[in-house]
């Protein structure tokens, strides 16, 4: 009897001697983004109601900085991760900007030496500034509405010196005693009553002619010299304001048409047909259209 109850006697003690377990503590308090130093006293004044020997341990103070030292690290770390994720996301940007850029210059390489390679197995030539052409004796330009004839002469020249015929379908110009410069039947009709010619600088035979059908842009001034490709024509946009609106309107369709055609695309009028045979078929889906064409 003696041996059980010594064992039941040490057993209670040693059960006694062990600490209760704790219960979680709630804790409540607002935080101010602006004043975080009150946040923080009132943890420390929470700790030391319910916690009475923290405090009293010499190593608290460290136990507190160690633990500000490790949220600055941690801190740290995921601020220098953003930065680096910022600095590869912009570096992503500027290399994908600077490939596009690439690869645009390239395609427009392509496309310049693709349009040469067509204008030379043409044999036309692409327009001067002017929508005209540099020739060797003579220079001119146009808009839809007139030409501009630009022709060198000896300086000095008078223009009582001068020859120079313009008619309906012929022009003919130069210096009198010697050959014409130009003599020959015009790309086109003009207004003969609307043109006119003047020396400029002493140096220079400036013609105006003034176009009969004023739509339409020239191939060449007379008929016989090197042409050039109209569809590179490409007008001022300033000069459209001065028209217009139904004539405005008829140019705007033409220079969307020349641009099409350069590109090998379908023009406003095909297009327009394209969009009436859609509606057809979507207005008749009993009617067979696996034939048929929409260009």
């Amino acid at each position: 009897m003696a041996i059980i109850s010594d064992y039941q006697e040490e057993t209670q003690t040693s059960s006694s001697s062990q600490p209760k377990p704790s219960k979680p503590i709630p804790f409540s308090s607002t935080f101010d983004p602006s004043n975080p130093t009150a946040f923080l006293e009132n943890v420390f004044d929470f700790i030391a109601k319910e916690s009475t020997d923290f405090f009293d341990n010499d190593s608290a103070e460290k136990v507190v900085l160690s633990a500000v030292r490790a949220v600055k690290v941690k801190k740290a770390k995921a601020v220098a991760a953003e930065k680096a994720k910022i600095a590869a996301e912009e570096k992503a940007k500027v290399d994908k900007a600077a490939s596009v850029a690439a690869a645009e210059k390239k395609a427009k390489e392509v496309d310049e030496k693709e349009d040469d390679k067509k204008d030379g197995e043409s044999g036309l030539a692409a327009p001067n500034q002017g929508n005209g052409m540099d020739l060797e004796k003579y220079s001119w330009t146009q808009t839809l509405q007139e030409l501009n004839v630009n022709v060198p002469v000896p300086n000095g020249t008078k223009s009582r010196f001068v020859t120079c015929e313009i008619k309906k379908n012929h022009l003919k110009v130069g210096i009198k005693g010697q050959p014409p410069i130009i003599d020959g039947e015009l790309y086109k009709s003009i207004k003969p009553d609307d043109c006119y010619w003047s020396i400029e600088d002493q140096n220079t035979l400036s013609i105006l002619l003034t176009k009969h059908d004023q739509m339409d842009w020239w191939k060449c001034l007379v008929k016989g010299d090197p042409e050039i490709n109209t569809q590179k024509v490409e007008p001022e946009s300033s000069k459209l304001g001065d028209l217009d609106p139904e004539t405005r309107q008829t140019v705007e369709k033409m220079m969307f048409d020349q641009r099409q055609k350069s590109m090998g695309l379908p023009t406003s009028e095909e297009l327009q047909k394209q969009e009436i045979m859609k509606k057809f078929m979507s207005q008749h889906p009993e009617m067979d259209f696996s034939n048929a064409k929409l260009s």
